[in-house]
């Protein structure tokens, strides 16, 4: 892109051309106040406090008052942040704006970490003259997630404009007019979206915030935060966890380029907190509590017997590399049905081509097709970049117009509400639906036999009105995007519609979990394979590492595997039913407790550091205490290398993130702020005299705040993104190269799919194992909220998720004798309320993943009424 050159305050710069002022001078360093503007949201100039004084040139003597935030950048222009009226402005504009401002900062959970604070700060107002009575408005209940307070409001339109406008959402606005506007819902009840959460980041005052955390909140100056990865679905958003007094009390965002950018879903933002009531801290011999040395024993006694392993989608690379060494490569399973391996090992094998699409790239698509996946259940965020995309082909009309995107009113109504093409094949109605131009409704069988029609359309074959249409769309787009879930059939589809766009094509492949492509990589069976060895006498013993069977299998099969094996050895971090029927538990450390890589569905391997210090002992630290004669595994950076020399498909993960030794000018990067109050004087009731901060071999982190700091950290370690004056979210931009860049620094993650040979690729268009016997075929409904087996326990979460739902066609379920409202049971599971619904294909039944069916579930089920 073409530069132009300006002056701003006196010194001349240099800057992209095409932006706005304010964006281009917040990427300079360069602290313009600013309220309504956001890096994701662009800007509307309705909070008028990014007030400065422009010249059009040298020959401009006078200039003129503008809002930054509207006024593109050009060539000779100078700038004058400093000029006297601009400042005197600001002023009065952050003067009016508190007016009715309750000034409650010592009672807000937001002080220390709020935007308007440090607007108020910078334009220099400290004084209040208004002695008048305020405006007060009535708070509503928003639910079990979102505090409101309306009082703080300085009506900024940044909550509506992300809700309706970038999320989608049609439960919050804007009522009412001049000084008593008011931000809300018609009445009170939970916001809908998936996304709220972000509101309480959105918003730069404290109107919206986290329920949870204003309860128990703490100044950001007395908390660690640590750089974690989100482990509730493929996508790997960055987070940063706030810890204070061994709990995390607080999730927020941490800004990625080409995944998250500045948000998540609410299922990682809230999901996460599990760990803080969800505890699983005792061993368990024969289901009696045991020391955990005892419990060792006894493990590592059942092991000499032989055994298989079974390693986890949601388990760190790490420990599934530790399992795959205690039990040896032949005897290695993922704790998966045997099609769930093989097509997330076909989704790699796809993916190592060189197609993969991060969810910037699905963002910048022009033309997209989505097979079968429900990308608001599977992967939430995912489904927030693609209502960005249907929004493309508005904003390239604007641009047609002359009007550039960041001018985000201006740029919807020039864009004339054109969608980018969007063909969304699904078995039910979607979430997505409102954004797709083509929203089809197919049985799942009927889903990979489209898209193979899609794929010979393309290359000249005859297909119906439809095939034929979405293969117009696709072919005459330069960047077509296929998109895609953990269905063999459906990636094989994908997977030739991509050869038939030739190289262009990018594939967005989302397998369920947040590590179902590292488990792949290790070239593990499914769970068929360690069944049928248990029943072969060639094992006596099942080590099961972080993973429930009877969440992601079929009840049946995994009955055969308790059955068969003599010992059960589990290992997780919370109490699952696999936890109580195992013969021997020993409790490991979850997200929060210990360092850890991840492999997200572009194949990126990202690194997870842990929050908490003095953790319960990491997964692969306990399965490296079962081996006979123990590796010499002491730190992080030893099972990588170990991890790399056992699996040279996963060495590149080695460089996710810098390791343990490194270090900085000023030492560690501290996790707390130099401001921490106590040090380790915190936590010292009952205990004389004052100990020593926790170390941390696996991370070049301090428990502290002694060491660097900040922006000065590489990306994959900062713990902030505070920069002097700014605190809050908003001094997001200050490290980004462009409002919606990557970051200055780089964004991190290593590719382990980038040379290096993926598993053998079935090129022919295999169709699933097609389901057999009487009855109904399952068809899973995933929830945004409920749709992790771990998260959906967080409280909060809880109390935000559906009931758990049985769908079936009303004709399937006259033919049975039930009727709406029935309490009905499924396969034997527990009674769940019946909903009859015309769009559920005739012969399935809908139901819940997790809660009713297991995600794995493919076999015809019973469906009756329950006694």
């Amino acid at each position: 892109m073409s530069k132009v050159r300006l002056t701003i305050d006196g010194i001349e710069r240099e800057v992209e051309a095409g932006q706005d002022l304010l964006s281009a001078s917040l990427g300079l360093g360069v602290d313009v106040p600013h309220f309504c503007w956001h890096a994701a949201l662009g800007s509307v100039g309705a909070c008028r406090l990014c007030a400065v004084r422009v010249h059009d040139g040298a020959e401009d003597t006078t200039g003129r008052i503008e809002m930054a935030c509207m006024t593109p950048v050009a060539e000779g222009q100078r700038v004058e942040l400093a000029d006297p009226e601009a400042y005197e402005m600001r002023a009065r504009v952050i003067e009016w704006l508190m007016v009715n401002h309750p000034h409650d900062c010592a009672v807000c959970e937001e002080g220390g970490a709020c935007h308007l604070q440090d607007m108020t700060v910078a334009t220099g107002h400290h004084r209040r003259r208004y002695r008048f009575t305020k405006r007060t408005h009535r708070n509503q209940d928003l639910g079990p997630l979102l505090t409101h307070e309306m009082n703080r409001c300085i009506a900024c339109y940044r909550c509506t404009r992300f809700y309706r406008g970038y999320a989608g959402g049609r439960d919050l606005d804007v009522f009412g007019a001049h000084d008593r506007v008011y931000f809300g819902r018609y009445e009170d009840g939970p916001l809908e979206s998936p996304f709220a959460g972000n509101l309480a980041e959105v918003c730069p005052t404290g109107v919206f915030n986290d329920k949870g955390w204003s309860e128990t909140y703490a100044r950001k100056w007395d908390m660690a935060a640590t750089p974690v990865i989100c482990t509730g679905c493929s996508v790997g958003c960055n987070l940063f966890a706030a810890e204070r007094d061994g709990r995390v009390r607080r999730v927020q965002n941490r800004y990625h380029g080409a995944i998250n950018g500045h948000f998540i879903c609410d299922r990682g933002r809230f999901g996460t907190l599990h760990v803080t009531e969800d505890r699983l801290d005792a061993a368990r011999v024969g289901g009696t509590a045991a020391p955990v040395a005892e419990a060792t024993a006894a493990a590592r006694a059942a092991l000499a017997q032989g055994a298989v392993g079974l390693g986890s989608p949601r388990a760190s690379l790490e420990t599934n590399a530790a399992l795959r060494h205690l039990v040896g490569p032949e005897r290695f399973f993922a704790a998966v049905p045997e099609r769930e391996a093989r097509a997330v090992g076909r989704m790699a094998a796809w993916l190592a081509t060189g197609r993969a699409a991060s969810l910037k790239e699905m963002e910048q698509a022009d033309a997209v097709l989505v097979l079968g996946a429900d990308l608001t259940g599977v992967a939430p965020r995912a489904a927030l970049a693609l209502r960005q995309t249907a929004r493309g082909a508005a904003d390239a009309l604007a641009a047609e117009k002359g009007v550039p995107a960041w001018l985000d009113n201006a740029a919807r109504g020039a864009g004339e509400g054109r969608k980018t093409p969007i063909a969304l094949v699904t078995p039910m109605p979607d979430a997505l639906d409102d954004v797709a131009t083509w929203a089809l409704r197919r049985a799942p069988e009927e889903i990979a036999p489209l898209g193979r029609a899609v794929a010979a359309a393309l290359g000249g074959a005859a297909a119906d009105e439809e095939a034929a249409g979405i293969a117009r769309a696709l072919h005459g787009a330069e960047r077509p995007l296929i998109v895609v879930g953990a269905d063999g059939a459906l990636v094989e589809a994908a997977g030739a519609l991509a050869e038939a766009l030739g190289d262009g094509a990018r594939l967005a492949l989302f397998p369920p979990e947040a590590n179902s492509l590292g488990l792949a990589l290790t070239g593990a069976g499914g769970l068929e394979g360690a069944v049928a060895a248990l029943e072969a006498g060639q094992a006596r013993t099942a080590v099961i590492a972080e993973a429930d069977l009877f969440e992601r299998a079929e009840a049946e099969l995994v009955e055969r595997l308790f059955a068969a094996a003599e010992t059960v050895v589990a290992l997780d971090s919370a109490e699952t039913e696999t936890i109580r029927r195992a013969d021997i538990v020993l409790p490991v450390a979850d997200w929060s407790e210990a360092a850890g890589t991840f492999v997200n569905h572009e194949g990126r391997a990202q690194r997870s550091f842990a929050a908490v210090p003095n953790g319960r002992s990491a997964g692969w630290r306990a399965i490296r205490d079962l081996c006979a004669a123990a590796p010499a595994w002491e730190t992080l950076d030893d099972m990588l290398a170990a991890m790399a020399a056992d699996l040279p498909q996963l060495a590149p993960a080695r460089a996710a993130a810098p390791d343990a030794a490194h270090r900085l000018p000023l030492g560690q990067v501290a996790r707390a702020p130099w401001r921490m109050s106590g040090r380790t004087a915190h936590d010292l009731a009952g205990r004389v005299p004052e100990g020593t901060p926790a170390r941390d071999t696996d991370a070049p982190l301090a428990f502290s705040m002694e060491g660097a700091h900040g922006t000065d950290a590489p990306p994959a370690l900062r713990t902030g993104y505070a920069v002097p004056g700014l605190h809050s979210a908003s001094a997001a931009p200050r490290v980004t190269d462009g409002p919606r860049g990557p970051l200055k620094a780089g964004d991190p993650g290593a590719f382990v799919l980038q040379g290096v040979d993926a598993p053998a690729r079935e090129t022919a268009s295999v169709p699933e194992d097609a389901a057999t016997g009487a009855g109904l075929i399952p068809l899973a409904l995933d929830d945004p909220f409920a749709g992790d087996e771990l998260f959906r326990r967080a409280a909060r979460l809880a109390d935000r998720c559906p009931a758990p739902v049985v769908a079936l066609h009303p004709e399937d379920a006259a033919a049975r004798g039930l009727a709406a409202g029935m309490p009905v049971a499924v396969a034997g599971a527990a009674p769940v309320a019946l909903t009859l619904d015309g769009d559920v294909p005739r012969g399935h039944v809908a139901a819940s993943v997790g809660r009713v069916l297991p995600r794995g579930a493919r076999a015809p089920v019973t469906v009756e009424a329950a006694s």
